[in-house]
């Protein structure tokens, strides 16, 4: 029988509470200064930074975070309703939707291999 990972229910609070601030405090400067850029994004930063330079954090998350990433198919949900419930401005814009995703795609490749042989050296 395999071993079951068992997360202790303080642990999962501490983790989810962790991940929650860092996501409302990402909202809170994408509000506050006006970017561009989506709050979750922005607490995802943080919290990479967070987990850089704090000893031990990554390993208080990481049970907790493998639990939900497991289940990661259950976020995919509200995307898939947003698209059906928008499928005709969807239809109506296809182009430059497709165009922003060919490009970005373009983009992040790029992007990876320059990273990857930047660190290769």
């Amino acid at each position: 029988m395999p071993q079951v990972d068992r997360v202790v229910p303080e642990a999962m609070i501490d983790t989810f509470a962790t991940l929650l601030i860092f996501q409302i405090i990402g909202e809170a400067v994408a509000h506050v200064l006006s970017l561009p850029i989506p709050g979750p994004v922005i607490g995802m930063v943080l919290l990479f930074m967070f987990l850089v330079f704090k000893e031990n954090a990554a390993e208080k998350l990481a049970p907790t975070s493998q639990g939900l990433l497991r289940h990661m198919s259950i976020l995919f949900v509200p995307a898939g309703v947003g698209v059906m419930l928008h499928g005709q401005r969807i239809a109506a814009e296809w182009l430059p939707i497709t165009v922003a995703l060919v490009v970005s795609t373009v983009a992040a490749i790029i992007v990876t291999a320059l990273v990857v042989r930047w660190l290769h050296k």
